[in-house]
């Protein structure tokens, strides 16, 4: 399985999976660069996967559909204004173009829809885990947040990580803020200033690499603990105490 980063937007990346001339993308928020790619590659689309329920991630689909008899997936908890094959936890989607068994995980915090497909040794994650960081809470809790990032931690580390947009380089500028002393950091700072100067995306990433860089996986750690005591002047209770410090942290960085 081949999987290329469509851009779309200002910092978005619709993800695009093919084998032969078929096609799945995910979370296509803009119909314009996905028709452009598969024009460009002479492939059919056949299947449209939806993490979750923000146009940025679903604006095009109504257009592709028009022009592509694809089938669409999305979460049966979210309301979508284009017909969709509602899916949740457990359930698995086998696409046959490529041929490819992926597992639904329910991924709630950034919103409460959300959802990720892994399978094939890759992740795609929507919203909800960035290279080096986390989405936003919009709909749910800190701790749903917490508790679906720690679910995709889990994941086998050779996992490749495939999140909807190019956040990296502001993503690690804070993680050097709370985790100044984590030597891995400046290693991949070096490592994406590299890409991003050469016009390449810094993804995907991976399990291994989110377990040693990302800030908001490492809430066990002194460093990140310190950073949450810094800040509120209280000691975090636990892990999650820590991550909900460290995402309000982030919201004003």
């Amino acid at each position: 399985m081949e999987v290329t980063p469509i851009p779309a937007f200002r910092d978005n990346y619709i993800w695009l999976l093919q084998r032969g001339g078929h096609a799945t993308v995910v979370d296509p928020g803009d119909a314009a660069p996905v028709r452009a790619a598969l024009s460009a590659r002479n492939l059919r689309l056949d299947t449209i996967l939806i993490t979750h329920h923000h146009d940025d991630h679903i604006g095009g689909v109504a257009d592709l559909l028009q022009e592509f008899p694809a089938t669409v997936y999305a979460s049966r908890s979210g309301r979508y204004p284009f017909p969709h094959h509602g899916v949740g936890e457990g359930d698995t989607i086998t696409l046959d173009h490529p041929h490819t068994r992926l597992q639904v995980m329910e991924t709630p915090g950034h919103t409460l829809d959300h959802v990720a497909y892994y399978g094939a040794d890759s992740l795609f994650c929507g919203d909800t885990l960035f290279s080096c960081g986390c989405g936003r809470v919009f709909e749910g809790t800190c701790q749903q947040l917490y508790h679906s990032l720690q679910r995709l931690a889990s994941l086998p580390p050779v996992t490749k990580v495939y999140c909807a947009h190019e956040y990296t380089l502001d993503n690690l500028l804070f993680a050097l803020k709370v985790d100044p002393d984590n030597i891995n950091l400046e290693k991949r700072r070096n490592e994406v200033e590299r890409l991003r100067s050469e016009g390449k995306p810094s993804l995907p990433s991976s399990i291994a690499l989110e377990l040693t860089t990302n800030p908001f996986l490492r809430c066990d750690s002194p460093a990140i603990q310190s950073a949450a005591k810094a800040q509120t002047g209280v000691t975090p209770t636990d892990s999650s105490a820590a991550f909900c410090t460290l995402r309000i942290m982030k919201n004003s960085f």
